[in-house]
């Protein structure tokens, strides 16, 4: 089975963002500048939301319990140590795979089931916004990166290949 073009993209995604935040020490990674996150924060809460969504709702399995208190969205601020939530994202996504590696056509037209009820976007959605979320956190990222004094940074979308367009199988 190929894999989805929206997976592709987000597998995309997710190795842009890593390519955005490489070379971030661990300290650099607590670094806060006011109302922007750490990080380290945006590497532990992307992971979160892949475990919510891809682990959790869409496995049942239950990874890294309370990371969503650590780096969840109106969570107070946080400054995780950088080592861990790579770790901790290393470990999602992989399992995180093991479903978007399952989705067709057909299943992006289903539902996420969270605490009984069908979430209101489908899958495909939901994966959508998965995709924008690591591009506004990357965002986020650089500016940190370029108030850190950072030069050098990668300045347009990096090489597509893996992720090229084809049409809906």
């Amino acid at each position: 089975m190929t894999t989805h073009l929206l997976v592709a993209q987000l597998r995309f995604a997710r190795s842009e963002f890593r390519r955005g935040v490489d070379g971030v020490s661990e300290q650099e990674a607590l670094r806060r500048f006011e109302r922007m996150n750490c990080i380290s924060w945006s590497v532990g809460h992307l992971a979160s939301q892949e475990n919510r969504l891809w682990v959790l709702m869409a496995q049942g399995k239950s990874l890294f319990p309370d990371l969503v208190n650590l780096v969840g969205y109106g969570k107070p601020a946080s400054a995780p140590s950088l080592t861990e939530m790579w770790a901790a994202w290393r470990i999602i996504t992989a399992a995180a795979d093991t479903y978007l590696d399952s989705l067709t056509p057909a299943l992006l037209q289903t539902h996420l089931i969270w605490e009984g009820k069908p979430r209101q976007e489908d899958v495909g959605t939901t994966l959508l916004r998965n995709i924008y979320h690591y591009w506004f956190h990357l965002g986020e990222a650089y500016a940190v990166r370029q108030l850190l004094g950072h030069t050098g940074l990668p300045d347009f979308v990096g090489n597509m290949s893996a992720a090229l367009y084809r049409p809906e199988e």
